[in-house]
């Protein structure tokens, strides 16, 4: 409504200066002087009304938008967004930490898992040490010899299996 006023201003100064032409060309100056002062009048007061109601409108939208900003729905909805965002971040450091102590928990039981082995190991090479040193005068020496390397050699390699099959061999020997 405001901008149909306005145009019909603009529309209305434009007729003027029109005229204001057709004065002149006939030859009435006085006329035409004043009629140019009212159509610049006219035309500025349409500027006006268009600025002056375009900045109205801008500050009327702006508070509206504040006002939507801080109602209690958009709180509510930002508040709502805000625990949804905090819930994700939470599953997310629980998946990792998860991760985390999975992987602890895998690399402590292989580390126990290794000294245990390690121990075993410990503790079979001196039953077949000692029970070589028992076998060592009963047996020939070539053969004694024999045991003796492997079980040097599985000790070296750190292997069980090697180890077990040899101290099943020397108990078939006592």
């Amino acid at each position: 409504m405001i901008v149909k006023i306005a145009l019909l201003l603009v529309f209305t100064a434009f007729a003027l200066f029109f005229s204001v032409d057709l004065l002149l060309w006939l030859a009435i100056p006085g006329l035409s002087d004043l009629l140019t002062k009212i159509g610049v009048f006219i035309l500025i007061f349409a500027f006006g009304i268009l600025l002056s109601s375009g900045l109205f409108i801008i500050i009327k939208l702006t508070l509206l938008a504040f006002l939507n900003y801080v109602s209690a729905n958009e709180r509510l909805a930002r508040r709502l967004l805000f625990i949804n965002a905090k819930q994700d971040q939470l599953k997310q450091l629980f998946y990792f930490k998860t991760i985390q102590v999975n992987y602890f928990s895998e690399l402590r039981r292989k580390r126990l898992l290794q000294a245990n082995n390690k121990q075993h190991l410990k503790s079979l090479a001196k039953v077949i040490n000692k029970d070589l040193q028992s076998l060592k005068k009963h047996l020939p020496k070539s053969h004694y010899l024999q045991l003796h390397q492997v079980y040097r050699q599985s000790l070296k390699q750190q292997n069980i299996e090697a180890l077990l099959k040899l101290q099943t061999e020397i108990t078939t020997l006592i």
